[in-house]
C-alpha cells in the first residue's frame, strides 16, 4: 500500500553545500522533516553541482519520512553562470550586463528542457531568451 502524503513543498538550496542553518533548517523543521537527514541526502545527490543553486521538491509522508526530487537550476542561475556574472541588471531595459550567443542559449535550453512544460528545444530557447531579456542580457541573433 502506498504511503499517505502529508505535505509537498519546494525549496532552493546550493547543491552539495546545503547546511541546516537558517533559512533551510527552520523551513524543513516546520514541515516535519528532520533537517540532518535531509541535508545528508540532498548534499549526496547534488555533490557534483558544487554550490550551484538547485530546486528540490520534498514530499513528506504521514510517518515523517520524505522523498527528494532534485530539479535543475533556475534559468537565471544558468545564464549568470554562463556569463560569469553575479546577478542580472536592476534596469534591464537600459543597462545591459552581458551577451549570450545562440549556442549558449541552446545549451541552457537543452539542460533545462526536462523541467519545462515544453518538449521542443526551440520553445525552450524562447523561454531562456525571455529570462535573459528580463535580466538585462542581450541575445545575439
Amino acid at each position: 500500500m502506498a504511503k499517505k502524503v502529508s505535505k509537498v513543498f519546494k525549496i532552493m538550496a546550493p547543491g552539495g553545500k546545503a547546511t541546516p542553518a537558517p533559512p533551510l533548517g527552520p523551513v524543513l523543521g516546520a514541515n516535519g522533516v528532520n533537517p540532518g537527514q535531509f541535508i545528508t541526502q540532498f548534499n549526496e545527490k547534488t555533490r557534483e553541482l558544487n554550490g550551484r543553486v538547485v530546486g528540490c521538491i520534498v514530499t513528506v509522508f504521514a510517518d515523517r519520512t520524505f522523498e527528494l526530487e532534485i530539479k535543475s537550476s533556475p534559468v537565471s542561475v544558468m545564464i549568470a553562470a554562463a556569463l560569469k556574472i553575479e546577478k542580472g541588471s536592476g534596469q534591464p531595459n537600459t543597462v545591459k550586463v552581458g551577451k549570450l550567443s545562440k549556442d549558449q542559449v541552446r545549451k541552457i535550453a537543452e539542460e533545462k528542457l526536462k523541467d519545462l512544460n515544453t518538449t521542443s528545444v526551440e520553445s525552450a530557447m524562447r523561454v531562456v531568451e525571455g529570462t535573459a531579456r528580463s535580466m538585462g542580457v542581450t541575445v545575439e541573433a
